[in-house]
């Protein structure tokens, strides 16, 4: 499972690269514009050059609108700027069908200017709080758009969490829709440390955090520390292990 670390600014990314050799993945949003909200271009630019090289960055789009033309030039100035997983949070697609339509626009913009970036379709696990799609059907839409991963997080961060919306069992079907159409499964989503067995177990292959790696758990008033990114990796492996053994004891 690859960790994924939300800093809001370069200050915060600063951080992070303390804490390198522990994450996966360093990505780049703007929480006071959303769950996904979308910092500026020069950000990402200098994110990218205070993190480590071979420590991928990715990027928020924002909360999109059905707007396809306006979120493929958003993903694609993402790209230019240095992120090499674009995300975008399908915010205001109410089908399917706007959803493909907007994704598809991100994967040929993106992916035409950089063949190798991975884009990520994003949906939300209050989906019926929003109304936008429903959380099930992001491997589908993933996949029926050439992205390659289908994430879920919680859009109002009311302190309600992922879990809370889609139960772990639900997230488990999730996961398993994703790997059967060659997808990678992303879930976050105010995820805690005690979230991670159950995350394990269903086999989630990247988590996403940022309250759990902040002082005081405060996603917005607490600023990422480097002890915080080392304890929650360390549980994160204690449980691959524990997985692992029981796999093979069974």
């Amino acid at each position: 499972m690859l960790l994924l670390i939300s800093p809001d600014g370069v200050e915060e990314a600063l951080e992070c690269a303390k804490a390198a050799e522990h994450l996966d993945i360093v990505d780049v949003k703007k929480p006071d514009e959303g769950s996904l909200g979308a910092n500026f271009p020069w950000v990402i630019r200098e994110i990218r050059g205070a993190v480590p090289a071979d420590k991928p960055v990715s990027a928020t789009v924002g909360d999109v609108p059905f707007k396809p033309g306006t979120v493929a030039q958003a993903a694609l100035g993402a790209a230019v700027s240095g992120a090499t997983y674009i995300k975008v949070g399908l915010y205001g697609c109410t089908t399917a069908d706007q959803a493909i339509e907007v994704m598809r626009g991100v994967v040929r913009a993106v992916k035409d200017y950089r063949p190798d970036a991975f884009v990520v379709a994003s949906g939300y696990a209050d989906a019926h709080r929003i109304g936008c799609v429903n959380p099930l059907a992001l491997p589908d839409i993933a996949r029926r758009s050439g992205s390659d991963a289908a994430m879920l997080d919680t859009a109002i961060k009311d302190g309600t969490r992922l879990f809370d919306h889609v139960p772990p069992e639900a997230c488990g079907e999730f996961v398993r829709l994703a790997h059967e159409a060659g997808l990678l499964a992303a879930l976050a989503g105010s995820v805690k440390s005690a979230d991670l067995a159950t995350l394990t177990r269903i086999g989630t292959d990247i988590v996403g955090v940022r309250g759990a790696v902040c002082e005081g758990g405060d996603r917005n008033k607490g600023r990422i520390q480097p002890r915080l990114v080392a304890d929650f990796r360390a549980e994160m492996d204690r449980h691959a292990r524990e997985h692992a053994a029981t796999l093979a004891a069974s």
